[in-house]
């Protein structure tokens, strides 16, 4: 018994020892914030990169509908753009809005991705992306690393 009441002596905390100063939590929570604005401008570049690849992708799928259309058409004249689920405001749609700025000839077309909301201001290096019946990519920047 003796024994036992000085390993209880030995392990209890004094007032003093049993949690956190206030300065220690402050040097915690700065540390959090420090690292936090690190990754918050990475992520947000992520995820701007995300989208234009995600966008990139539904341009290649409006290149192969219209390669379908000219098949059985034998022109690319009076075709729309088509309402693929990649434009949708689940996928892409949210992000980019896509057109033919010009009407599609007989034997040429431009399908284009134009950044909205979020994305035009946060994708200023690349801008509108384009992508033409010879698979030709472009972008309304001068930056060739967009594709």
């Amino acid at each position: 018994m003796q024994l036992r009441m000085e390993i209880d002596a030995e392990c209890s905390l004094s007032k003093e020892e049993a949690g956190f100063s206030l300065i220690e939590l402050m040097i915690v929570v700065a540390i959090i914030a420090i690292l936090a604005a690190i990754a918050y401008p990475s992520y947000i570049s992520h995820i701007t990169k995300t989208n234009r690849v995600a966008a990139e992708g539904c341009l290649s799928e409006v290149a192969s509908y219209m390669e379908r259309y000219y098949t059985t058409h034998l022109s690319y004249e009076g075709a729309t753009m088509p309402a693929l689920d990649c434009q949708s405001a689940q996928q892409t749609g949210a992000n980019y809005s896509y057109a033919f700025p010009a009407s599609p000839s007989t034997t040429a077309y431009i399908a284009q991705a134009t950044p909205t909301g979020a994305q035009l201001t946060r994708d200023t290096q690349c801008g509108t992306l384009s992508l033409d019946q010879t698979g030709a990519r472009s972008t309304s920047t001068s930056d060739t690393t967009c594709w």
